[in-house]
């Protein structure tokens, strides 16, 4: 569904991403894991044309994402759950959202009850918890019917039953045949779900495997263990 062909990117002198070279299934969910720093965010939004790279091409089905005809029925991105207006109400960001991308108003009532706030519908959103902000972004984020899910760590402020409905949600996605593609530092909950990883440090590709095989690389040691191995930093990853 998805490829990803010698990526590179520099900010100045910066280099945060270089030859970055991966491909997505259908219906599989892929895990994006690795160090603060190393390039994942670059990656993803040079993935959906909001960052030009420097060099290397993203396809999606043979198509870059600016040649796509309807690109919300196809991609559906969450980057930043902070990014809507504090005095909107969710259901008028999400009218938004949709009058943006000439969907039908129809499904703003659809995705809140996806996503479990039909409670706070009217409610404004400068007033929603980080939690809350995240069920709302991943509800614009279906809006189109997306082929494919794009998530820059999705369970950050989620509390525990806000973590399994995410974890249900995106195995039901795939198991329908959508593409998934989540960063997460919070390993042992993506190792319940995920199927497939991309590894990277330093912007640079450590591994692009399947979960099982990561696992095979060393069994006596958690995921979490054999991700900080790979990646040869100090950081923690944070287990759910």
């Amino acid at each position: 569904m998805i490829t990803v062909s010698n990526l590179t990117k520099s900010y100045g002198k910066r280099t945060v991403v270089t030859d970055l070279s991966f491909e997505l299934s259908a219906g599989r969910i892929t895990g994006f894991v690795g160090p603060n720093g190393a390039g994942k965010s670059t990656t993803m939004r040079m993935m959906v044309g909001l960052a030009r790279p420097d060099a290397g091409t993203v396809t999606f089905s043979g198509l870059n994402y600016a040649d796509l005809r309807d690109p919300a029925h196809t991609v559906g991105v969450v980057l930043d759950a902070r990014a809507m207006h504090p005095g909107r109400s969710a259901r008028n960001h999400l009218r938004a959202m949709a009058a943006i991308s000439s969907l039908p108003e129809a499904r703003v009532d659809s995705v809140l009850h996806l996503v479990g706030l039909e409670s706070a519908a009217d409610q404004r959103v400068g007033g929603f918890s980080l939690g809350m902000r995240q069920r709302l972004a991943i509800a614009g984020a279906l809006l189109g019917e997306p082929e494919v899910l794009m998530l820059d760590e999705p369970a950050n402020g989620l509390d525990p039953n806000g973590i399994r409905w995410l974890r249900t949600m995106l195995t039901d996605f795939a198991s329908e045949g959508g593409t998934v593609f989540v960063s997460s530092h919070f390993i042992a909950e993506l190792a319940t779900f995920a199927q497939d990883l991309v590894v990277v440090g330093n912007g640079r590709l450590i591994a692009a495997e399947s979960l099982a095989e990561t696992l095979d690389r060393d069994r006596s040691l958690s995921l979490e263990e054999i991700l900080l191995d790979l990646t040869g930093d100090a950081a923690r990853y944070t287990a759910a």
